[in-house]
């Protein structure tokens, strides 16, 4: 039976790296964002996080606080059947109710931790690359990293999907260290499997 893992946190902590990980390892892969990004294209707005927050607060309310789990529904069910599957950025704790009420016990969570500090250093410090077709590293000021970051927790509750975690990991140290957590997730999930 297949697993899917979703993997929260604020901008900047982690997610994409610990995703990254998992693909790595052979799991498929789906960012739960990135149709934020085809709407953004698909009404040729530019690429910023004004634009991101009314698009994300417009699917939320056109579809409910499930949004991101509802859109992706399909996708997700269409990876499971080829393996264990990552979901980069599971949002709000009712994406989180809806993806435990289907999936139950296949479906696990991993909150990457880390404090506003290190987060907004790492998000300034960032920069586009060229074959980063989903836009998954991109920059952000201090002040968007914020209000990002606010946005998050009192519009999207993402609170909750941190707070109820299947596994919790605290990513202040290195690179090395992070994902040797990762690794000894990933172990306990192999064996969950069999």
């Amino acid at each position: 039976m297949n697993h899917l893992v979703c993997i929260t946190g604020l901008p900047g902590s982690g997610k994409s790296i610990a995703s990254d990980f998992f693909v790595k390892k052979g799991f498929q892969f789906l960012r739960f964002g990135q149709i934020t990004l085809e709407e953004l294209k698909r009404k040729k707005l530019p690429l910023n996080e004004k634009n991101e927050r009314t698009i994300r607060e417009g699917f939320r309310k056109k579809y409910g606080m499930a949004a991101y789990a509802i859109l992706n529904l399909p996708k997700f069910k269409k990876l499971l059947k080829k393996g264990d599957t990552v979901g980069d950025g599971l949002y709000s704790f009712e994406e989180y109710k809806v993806l435990k009420n289907k999936f139950g016990k296949r479906f696990l969570t991993i909150a990457v931790y880390s404090p506003p500090e290190i987060r907004y250093k790492r998000l300034a410090s960032r920069k586009l690359q060229k074959n980063d077709r989903e836009i998954r590293f991109r920059p952000l000021t201090g002040k968007e990293a914020a209000q990002r970051d606010l946005s998050e927790i009192e519009n999207l509750n993402k609170g909750g999907t941190i707070a109820m975690a299947d596994y919790t990991i605290v990513n202040t140290r290195t690179l090395r260290y992070f994902k040797k957590q990762l690794n000894e997730i990933y172990k306990e999930i192999k064996q969950k499997r069999n």
